[in-house]
């Protein structure tokens, strides 16, 4: 009584289709892939992340400070 059948989910599919069209329902797949692999990305870990990015990031972390720094001393 309560199964459903291949039936009645290509109808559930059609009045989706209807209800939002094939444009907006691809949009919101292409979204859902793009959510995943940037949480697979953000999952990472920390260490895998390449040499070359590691040296810019230290190097921005100290010109911050360094201005930091120089505008406490100009106040």
């Amino acid at each position: 009584m309560g199964a459903w059948g291949i039936g009645h989910w290509i109808v559930v599919l059609l009045i989706v289709l209807v209800v939002f069209g094939t444009k907006r329902l691809r949009n919101a797949g292409k979204d859902l892939g793009e959510a995943v692999k940037g949480f697979k990305e953000g999952m990472r870990d920390p260490d895998d992340k390449p040499a070359g990015q590691l040296g810019n990031e230290r190097s921005a972390e100290s010109q911050d400070k360094a201005e930091s720094e120089r505008d406490r001393a100009e106040h």
